[in-house]
């Protein structure tokens, strides 16, 4: 069994018991939380599929840890000018531990 949900502007193909990687939420760590925008439901081999969202479906999930991911260098020049800037970037992650896909 197997859902897809939606969270922090991206698609996450999730199954019970998987751990998965999503941009950071405001939730403690060991707290639980639910993801109400779920978009399919596969279970055993029947696939029910929202428009856009399907209705009484939610996933329940607990809060591992946050973390940072690795750091994206971004530079920018200007040629013949003697004009550089360095900048870097780690964006701010949440490990989630998918509890239970329940729907109605």
């Amino acid at each position: 069994m197997y859902a897809v949900i939606k969270s922090g502007g991206k698609q996450h193909k999730v199954a019970e018991g998987e751990i998965i990687t999503i941009e950071k939420i405001d939730a403690e760590e060991g707290s639980n939380i639910e993801f109400p925008e779920v978009l399919a439901v596969n279970k055993e081999g029947n696939l029910q599929v929202g428009k856009p969202l399907l209705e009484g479906a939610k996933v329940v999930g607990k809060v591992i840890n946050h973390i940072k991911a690795p750091k994206v260098t971004i530079i920018k020049m200007k040629r013949r000018q003697d004009w550089r800037k360095k900048q870097g970037h780690r964006q701010n992650l949440s490990k989630i531990e998918i509890k239970s896909i329940e729907i109605k």
